[in-house]
């Protein structure tokens, strides 16, 4: 449709199988990389040349895309018509992303906002979706960008992890300098939501749960099992919705029973969910996260 707003994101998105085409939205990949090998970002499944890589005890890394990539894209959306182009992208925070976008947008060859998600995985991935309907809507360019940032700014984003181990490697765990690492917890009638216990950096030697915080990856709590750490995401996710109308997504690495589980519990206890979605993490997270990861997203429509 000529005149339209284009909108582009990045493959920590998360926007898996059709979703991103069937919203219109151009995806940029991260790059993966282990040892002298790197990778463009997509499945979870690692190509065998980066597992060989990670076999020789090399760490799965991930770069940001270089500017040229944006470049590419934005000018695809100005030969398909585009007026204008909205680049979601992950936090500021945890990646060089939003400046490569914000490189190539200086020098594209039609207007390009830039928007910091300040989250990651479907936490953009909404926000990106959100973006993608207001442009659907024949919204402006500026209104598009409103709609991300405003998603962005309202979500709930929960995960669990095996282990802390690979954000730290990364630099990507919020370090939450003098604070104790509270005793473990099963779920129960306590208080979920946005107000429950702060992040703890501590010694976990139990699995812990993370939230995403201005930006940032900090730890939530830690619970002692995969039950008791799905039980206590469903309680999250309940306690943020708080009753209102929502979208939800439930995204994993390596677990689609569990992750079908928890979207089938969350049905349920959620109501008044608009759009649930189940999604896959690709590569790119598992580099920063390890293969066991299982989290919720809640965003007030």
């Amino acid at each position: 449709m000529p005149g339209h707003v284009a909108v582009v994101t990045d493959s920590a998105a998360c926007l898996a199988g059709d979703l991103a085409e069937r919203h219109h939205v151009l995806v940029v990949p991260l790059r993966v990389l282990a040892g002298e090998v790197a990778v463009d970002d997509g499945a979870a499944a690692l190509p065998e040349a980066i597992q060989e890589q990670l076999r020789a005890g090399q760490r799965l890394s991930t770069a940001r895309p270089v500017p040229a990539r944006f470049a590419a894209a934005y000018a695809a959306a100005a030969a398909a018509g585009a007026a204008a182009v909205v680049s979601v992208h992950l936090s500021g925070q945890l990646s060089g992303t939003v400046d490569s976008a914000a490189l190539a947008a200086a020098s594209a060859a039609l207007p390009v906002r830039v928007v910091d998600s300040r989250s990651i995985g479907m936490g953009l991935g909404l926000a990106v979706l959100a973006a993608a309907a207001a442009a659907a809507a024949g919204q402006p360019a500026d209104h598009v960008a409103a709609a991300a940032s405003s998603c962005a700014g309202r979500l709930g984003s929960f995960f669990a992890l095996d282990t802390p181990d690979h954000l730290r490697a990364g630099g990507r765990l919020d370090p939450a300098p003098g604070s104790q690492d509270p005793a473990p917890r099963a779920p129960g009638p306590q208080a979920p939501g946005p107000q429950a216990p702060g992040p703890r950096s501590g010694v976990l030697t139990a699995r812990p749960l993370l939230h995403v915080r201005d930006g940032r990856i900090a730890v939530l709590e830690r619970v002692r099992t995969l039950s008791a750490a799905a039980a206590r995401l469903e309680e999250l996710a309940v306690g943020f919705a708080a009753g209102r109308p929502v979208d939800l997504a439930v995204q994993h690495l390596g677990s689609p029973g569990r992750a079908a589980e928890l979207a089938r519990r969350l049905a349920l206890a959620i109501p008044l969910a608009r759009h649930s979605y189940l999604a896959e993490a690709g590569a790119a997270i598992r580099a920063h996260t390890g293969p066991g990861m299982l989290g919720v997203v809640v965003a007030p429509c």
